[in-house]
């Protein structure tokens, strides 16, 4: 992808758009799986257009956090974990990986479960041996596939997103209500409100997002020949940071514009019509058959597979390159099966694990929704740690991160722990 930038300005060309993005837009893709959809699903069939704010709220904290990941990664030509490896106690790499790990295999999970759940839906036959077969298909892509041609499958897969925009404009909406109750936000203290916020936070804002992005920059500058991390190519900072900006933010964009209209299609038809006990993405589907028609229920249907499909990969991979990286092995999806055997072993039994729970007596219902919760909890202290990072001239050199992106990312910081404190406030009342 990045070589094909190259050769464009060889030939003083510049790249196409869709060429430009990449990491930034996969990792916001990513961000709208399964696991996401019955969250927003939840939030809008449970209270209607008053969480609507929570995602323009979200949007430019998130697009900040992300930018600093990505620059992170560009920078020290190093993921997330090598730079708390280099730079910080062992005991914090060990705790945040382990709960990276632990959260990451519970949304794989939850994100299989759905999967097979919604292709139940659409065609029929048994969902664990579809829970099954997805699991393998994501993780022989992952092992058997260069990365170089993997990327742009990935790529392909955030046009699914694309069905949750389309059921929007099947369904009747009061707009005028619509665009007031987003930008005036609903505020309670109910402790079912505060939770689903969180949750909101807390699939939007996520852990694994942080690590894959900074990652999949370092993939593809040693991809690239010519890339070098920005700390010793100065040279090439201007359009890999122009690059990165741009991709993040279309990318961010994407996955907020997703999830308004996946919460705005809830609450139009579960919402209205009584209905606001859904706890999964398939079961948010299978309403909406009767209210919304044929149609909506199989594009939203379908659009639950796809987002898997992608989510899958990148829920995995990001716990294989933090494990990797912390115990210094050879990493990358780059890289052969034999030449980085522990790090596809742990992409394996991420995967793996999280089909087997489906198989389990863990209640993959209360899993879906929880994944989500555990990552607005443990989000914390990673973006902590990101942001002194950041702000570090010995880790950055002279690409510490600007006054705005220390102004947003210590925003969203502060916004994802107050959300948390408040949960925990709420908990028993």
């Amino acid at each position: 992808m990045i070589k094909q930038h190259k050769q464009n300005d060889k030939q003083g060309k510049e790249p196409s758009l869709w060429r430009t993005l990449g990491p930034g837009l996969i990792t916001g893709a990513a961000d709208d799986d399964p696991s996401g959809i019955a969250t927003y699903s939840q939030a809008g069939a449970r209270f209607g257009y008053s969480t609507l704010w929570t995602v323009l709220f979200t949007f430019p904290l998130m697009v900040g956090i992300q930018i600093v990941s990505a620059r992170i990664g560009r920078v020290t030509g190093h993921g997330l974990a090598a730079n708390i490896r280099l730079h910080y106690p062992p005991a914090l790499l060990h705790g945040i990986v382990l709960l990276l790990l632990l959260a990451n295999t519970i949304n794989i999970a939850a994100d299989i479960g759905a999967m097979a759940a919604a292709l139940t839906l659409l065609v029929g036959g048994p969902a664990q041996l579809y829970a099954i077969g997805f699991g393998a298909l994501s993780l022989l892509l992952q092992i058997f596939i260069p990365f170089p041609r993997y990327a742009p499958i990935l790529k392909a897969l955030t046009l699914s997103l694309f069905a949750y925009v389309a059921t929007v404009f099947i369904i009747d909406l009061p707009w005028a209500e619509v665009l007031l109750d987003s930008v005036t936000p609903s505020l309670s203290l109910r402790p079912d409100y505060v939770v689903v916020v969180v949750a909101v936070f807390g699939t939007t804002i996520s852990p694994y997002l942080f690590f894959w992005q900074a990652s999949q920059e370092v993939e593809e500058q040693r991809a690239s020949p010519g890339e070098e991390p920005l700390k010793r190519a100065p040279e090439q900072a201007r359009s890999a940071l122009r690059r990165i900006k741009i991709d993040t933010y279309l990318g961010m964009g994407l996955s907020n514009l997703v999830a308004f209209f996946i919460m705005l299609t809830a609450a139009a038809t579960l919402n209205r019509h009584g209905i606001t006990d859904i706890e999964t993405s398939a079961q948010a589907a299978e309403a909406l058959r009767p209210l919304a028609g044929e149609f909506a229920f199989a594009l939203f249907s379908a659009g639950i597979v796809g987002t898997g499909l992608l989510a899958v990969p990148v829920l995995a991979g990001s716990a294989a390159y933090a494990v990797a990286e912390a115990f210094e092995w050879p990493i990358g999806l780059g890289r052969t099966l034999s030449n980085a055997k522990g790090f596809y072993a742990i992409v394996a039994v991420a995967t793996l694990l999280g089909v087997a729970l489906n198989f389990s007596s863990i209640d993959p219902i209360k899993a879906l929704f929880w994944s989500a919760v555990i990552n607005g909890v443990i989000a914390v202290p990673i973006m902590v740690v990101m942001m002194l990072m950041a702000a570090r001239p010995d880790v950055m050199g002279p690409f510490v991160v600007t006054r705005r992106l220390k102004v947003l990312g210590w925003c969203a910081t502060v916004v994802m722990a107050m959300a948390v404190i408040a949960m925990l406030v709420t908990w028993g009342k």
